[in-house]
Formats: C-alpha cells, structure tokens, sequence
C-alpha cells in the first residue's frame, strides 16, 4: 500500500514548481501504477501554454475558476469545482486560472517527476 499526504511532499523534490503553477506528485513512474497523479495549482491571472504530445491527461477541479481555450478549434470551456476535462487527444491548449485553481491529475504514461514544459508547453517523456 502506498500512503502519502501533501505535507509529506510540500517542499521536496516532487513539490515542482513553475512561474504559473506548482505540481505536487503524489504518484510517478516508480511507483508501477502505470500513471502518475498529481495536485496541481495554477495561480491566480496567469496563462500557461500546454501540449502533451506524449501523454495523455484527466484533470478534475476541486477549487477555483478559470478556462481551458483548445487551440485547433478555439473552443473555451469554463473550469470550476467539479469539472473534469479529459485530453484524450493530445489537446494543445491554453489553461488560465481566474483564481487560483486546484486541480487534481492523472498522467497516462505515469511523469517520472522531473518533467516541466519545455517552449512548446510539452513533457518530454524522461526515463527514471
């Protein structure tokens, strides 16, 4: 059994941080669940350009309001507690973040826990 509280992860190396959000995660490759999951904050006003070319990704709010703009098609979709967005096809997108929002992720295949978006908003996939 695997038990873990975010006051555990808080400050450590799987607390990783970026200029508009910070991702706590929980569970990650090395782990064998086969996906990771994640608590992720994106701050208050920002925007943050995001491409999973080589995952996929489920998001579900649990505080906070903002939108999720797909870029191929310019679609906004509001985001609030209790939504889930799924990116079942490698959506490029802009997340923006109204109020801090607190989502929680899952990441299929599971990050190793070091990845941050690179100039196009993807995660490279990284061994352990």
């Amino acid at each position: 059994m695997i038990v873990k509280t975010l006051d555990e992860i808080i400050n450590t190396e799987n607390d990783v941080r970026a200029e508009t959000w910070a991702s706590r995660r929980f569970l990650l490759k090395k782990d064998g669940m086969g996906f990771s999951f994640h608590e992720t904050i994106i701050y208050a006003g920002t925007e943050t350009h995001i491409w999973y070319k080589n995952h996929l990704e489920a998001v579900y709010c649990v505080g906070g309001e903002g939108e999720i703009e797909t870029i191929a098609d310019g679609k906004i979709y509001p985001i609030k507690d209790g939504t889930m967005y799924a990116l079942n096809e490698h959506d490029e997108h802009y997340l923006r973040a109204k109020t801090d929002l607190r989502l929680i992720c899952v990441f299929n295949p599971p990050l190793t826990g070091q990845e941050v978006h690179d100039k196009d908003g993807v995660y490279p996939l990284l061994e352990d």
